[in-house]
């Protein structure tokens, strides 16, 4: 069976956290994960476990064996949200595991933080927040001032980021298009909309950021994969 993602916003600062999502695992399988732009939390629970650790920016699609008789729970945070023990620009590509202790409390930074649940995220991203782990980047602003250069702008957003504004708004474009075309829509649509120039360069996008065609995404022949809920071309767009 398919994994059955259940996501919701939040109350906090959508320049802090973009989603929070949780799925379950009934049977061993693997999943798609759609390259992504920003970095995420991930808690999974089997068998009275607790892992917790963060994926860093994707740039391109990837597969995972999933166990089975797993729970998992995601926060995805917004593009240039700084963590400050773990950059983004550190984690590209990759995952950094977390220190559980034996009650179950997360080590960041340090100290041992109670584990969120899908329903109190906001307590704990806030409480990171107070303690100055957790920080808004001012990511965009220096576009609204004058003064530094666009080389400078470029180097603090990969800096931020871990992307360059070019890989943000393939990575995002590639996403809208896979949720319109698991809507429903034909390829014509996502190529006019979101301005690809054929529909072979919306192959490409496809199969190198979300690891499937357009025809397995519309009829839904896909494996299970991350849960697409970007509906627009994103940040850099």
């Amino acid at each position: 069976m398919a994994l059955r993602f259940e996501h919701r916003d939040t109350e906090l600062d959508e320049s802090l956290v973009d989603r929070v999502w949780r799925t379950r695992s009934d049977a061993e399988e693997t999943m798609t994960s759609a390259a992504r732009t920003c970095w995420h939390l991930i808690l999974s629970r089997a068998q009275g476990r607790l892992l917790a650790g963060l994926r860093g920016p994707e740039t391109r699609a990837t597969t995972a064996p999933v166990p089975p008789g797993t729970e998992f729970l995601g926060v995805r945070f917004a593009l240039g949200a700084v963590l400050r023990p773990h950059p983004a620009a550190s984690i590209v590509d990759g995952y950094v595991p977390f220190p559980v202790t034996e009650s179950g409390r997360i080590v960041i930074g340090g100290e041992g933080w109670e584990a969120p649940t899908f329903d109190n995220v906001e307590h704990f991203v806030r409480r990171l927040q107070a303690a100055g782990l957790l920080v808004r980047s001012g990511l965009g602003d220096e576009e609204r001032v004058t003064g530094p250069t666009e080389r400078t702008r470029q180097r603090r957003y990969r800096a931020l980021t871990g992307l360059s504004r070019t890989a943000v708004r393939q990575i995002d474009r590639a996403n809208a298009a896979a949720t319109m075309l698991r809507d429903g829509l034909d390829w014509r649509t996502a190529v006019e909309t979101l301005g690809y120039f054929d529909q072979a360069h919306l192959a490409h996008a496809l199969r190198r950021y979300v690891g499937y065609t357009a025809g397995e995404l519309r009829t839904g022949r896909s494996p299970s994969m991350s849960f697409l809920y970007k509906t627009h071309a994103g940040p850099g767009s």
